[in-house]
């Protein structure tokens, strides 16, 4: 189904069903990296507040999605892999440096957000998996400004540089009608200092049409309470169909971890896995969450987003 323009006067459709604006500033024009850095002060990181999906998410009844198990592989990273420990229950895990902290103004209300994000490896080496809400509001909403994204953020430190979105793209089902099965985002990045984010960091893979029931690690970045924002926390576990098209887990992070990775088979060693959904939303059971499943829409996301990438 094509985008309605009404929403984004600068989106762009495809048949997929997926859409896509470019980051744009006030002034029109695509934001550099250097604009990103200078926004994204110590300051107005501190005080970003964590993003949360609308209140209004509508989803499908439930049914069985059908089609071929696919994967694309993740790419290693080309310097040197920093460790630190991840926070966490139960085996402690290294932290991914393929997982960020992401950083955005909502031109709604102006305010400043924070969610989590991963890089996903393509044949041009620019992309980064979140969630729909965090590039787009949803229904009646507008994509998001100022979009960074800090790969290992750790109490400010920026090992990896901070690296702005060139385009931001989700599913038309999320933009119109804030479908949370389809609450998926891919962000292509800009270059920094000549270099493409997979080619530095390393990216994940990609996996989808895999079932409900699979083992996962998610990481992200919560920042509601008791949490801070400012560490990178794990959860591990089997996942199950939540209702609709979505997988359950459980896993107590807060807001600030929507758009995180839920992992197949992570690497604690070098940082990788498999992508196979994203945090969307808490479930009211506080100790669970949701992320939506990833079938062919996902892949014809990702098929979208490599398309867009100069």
């Amino acid at each position: 189904m094509l985008a309605a323009s009404v929403f984004v006067p600068t989106a762009q459709a495809a048949p997929n069903g997926s859409s896509a604006s470019l980051a744009r500033t006030s002034d029109n024009k695509i934001q550099t990296a250097a604009a990103a850095e200078a926004y994204w002060t110590p300051e107005r990181m501190a005080t970003a507040i964590p993003a949360q999906a609308p209140a209004t998410v509508k989803a499908s009844s439930a049914r069985q999605p059908s089609g071929r198990a696919g994967s694309i592989d993740g790419a290693a990273a080309s310097v040197k892999v920093e460790t630190g420990q991840a926070q966490g229950i139960g085996t402690m895990l290294n932290e991914s440096q393929t997982v960020g902290k992401v950083f955005f103004t909502n031109p709604a209300n102006g305010l400043n957000y924070v969610c989590s994000a991963a890089t996903l490896n393509s044949g041009k080496k620019k992309l980064v998996q979140t969630a729909g809400h965090c590039v787009h509001g949803g229904a009646g909403g507008q994509w998001m400004t100022n979009w960074a994204f800090v790969p290992r953020y750790r109490n400010g430190s920026r090992p990896y540089g901070t690296w702005s979105a060139y385009q931001l793209t989700s599913r038309t089902a999320w933009i119109n009608s804030s479908n949370s099965d389809e609450d998926m985002g891919i962000v292509i990045m800009q270059t920094l200092g000549g270099n493409s984010i997979v080619n530095v960091v390393g990216g994940n893979g990609l996996r989808w049409n895999w079932g409900y029931s699979v083992a996962v690690t998610i990481l992200g970045y919560p920042a509601g309470p008791p949490f801070t924002g400012e560490l990178q926390y794990f959860c591990q576990g089997t996942t199950w169909n939540g209702h609709g098209q979505q997988v359950r887990a459980s896993c107590n992070m807060t807001g600030g971890s929507s758009g995180g990775p839920w992992l197949q088979e992570y690497n604690d060693q070098n940082g990788l896995g498999y992508i196979n959904s994203v945090v969307s939303h808490r479930h009211s059971d506080a100790s669970q969450m949701d992320g939506p499943y990833f079938d062919n829409d996902i892949k014809s996301l990702y098929d979208f987003a490599e398309s867009l990438s100069p």
